[in-house]
C-alpha cells in the first residue's frame, strides 16, 4: 500500500518593496517558481503579505481561479490562496506564481501556465505543508 507523503513547500522572500514582495517557492526542495506577493504591511487583509511562519493548505475551489489551494490558519486572515496574476495589483494579500522576473516593472511571468503547472504537481493531494522564510 503506498503511503502518501504530504509535500512539503517553503517559500523564501527574498526582496520587498512597495511595489511588492518577490521569491523564490521550493517543492521537496527543488525550486520550482518564483512568487509575488504584497509588501509587509502587518498582515493588513486585503494589503499584506502573511507572516512568515508554517501553514497547512488545502485543496479548494475558488469562484474566481478555480480549483487552488487554501492557506489556513493565517492569523486575522481568510481566503488566502496560491493563484495566478503577474502584479501586485492582481492580489489581495494571496500568493502568485510565476515562471519569471519581472525586474523594471516588479512583476512575474507566465502566471497562469506557472499556475497550471503547480497545480499538476499538486495533482492527488489535497494538504500540503508550507513555510515562509525571510531572506532579505
Amino acid at each position: 500500500m503506498p503511503i502518501n507523503i504530504v509535500p512539503v513547500l517553503e517559500l523564501i522572500r527574498h526582496e520587498e518593496a512597495e511595489t511588492g514582495t518577490l521569491g523564490i517557492l521550493k517543492i521537496q526542495k527543488q525550486i520550482a517558481f518564483f512568487t509575488l506577493e504584497p509588501p509587509d504591511l502587518l498582515n493588513r487583509k486585503g494589503v499584506s503579505s502573511i507572516p512568515a511562519q508554517q501553514y497547512i493548505c488545502k485543496r479548494h475551489r475558488s469562484p474566481t481561479f478555480g480549483e487552488t489551494f487554501l492557506i489556513t490558519e493565517v492569523p486575522d486572515r481568510t481566503k488566502v490562496l496560491f493563484h495566478w496574476g503577474n502584479w501586485r495589483s492582481n492580489t489581495e494579500g494571496c500568493i502568485l506564481l510565476g515562471t519569471g522576473i519581472m525586474w523594471e516593472k516588479r512583476g512575474i511571468t507566465n502566471s497562469k501556465h506557472a499556475f497550471e503547472k503547480f497545480m499538476g504537481i499538486m495533482r492527488g493531494y489535497d494538504t500540503i505543508h508550507l513555510t515562509i522564510k525571510e531572506e532579505y
